[in-house]
């Protein structure tokens, strides 16, 4: 079988990709670490977890269910972003860990949507 486009993967993708699983464990963290366990903490933790990566699904994965443009997929990589950051300010970690999340993740994103536009 041929294929007709070929697929290729990056330094940025894979930079991207890990990017984007280090934000899904700080929102998995804040859900199980911020609310008392044993039921509200596993409710959230899972809960939190589901609609991150329902997110991502739909708007970020390489095969996105819904089609947006790149300005409404940055739009929801800075709400990953922004739940992550302040989910580990929230439960209570050093403040330089979510700034370089932050940070780093954000530059992430830029990089990565300069290059969709181009």
């Amino acid at each position: 079988m041929t294929q007709n486009a070929t697929s290729t993967i990056d330094a940025v993708t894979i930079v991207r990709a890990i990017v984007h699983l280090a934000l899904f464990v700080s929102i998995a963290a804040w859900g199980f670490l911020a609310w008392p366990l044993p039921w509200p903490g596993v409710a959230a933790g899972i809960g939190s977890i589901l609609i991150a990566v329902l997110m991502w699904a739909c708007f970020l994965s390489p095969r996105p269910i819904l089609a947006v443009d790149v300005f409404a997929q940055g739009l929801v990589e800075l709400l990953l972003i922004a739940a992550a950051v302040v989910g580990l300010i929230h439960i209570g970690a050093p403040i330089i860990i979510p700034l370089c999340i932050g940070v780093v993740a954000a530059v992430v994103g830029l990089i990565a949507g300069r290059r969709a536009l181009s």
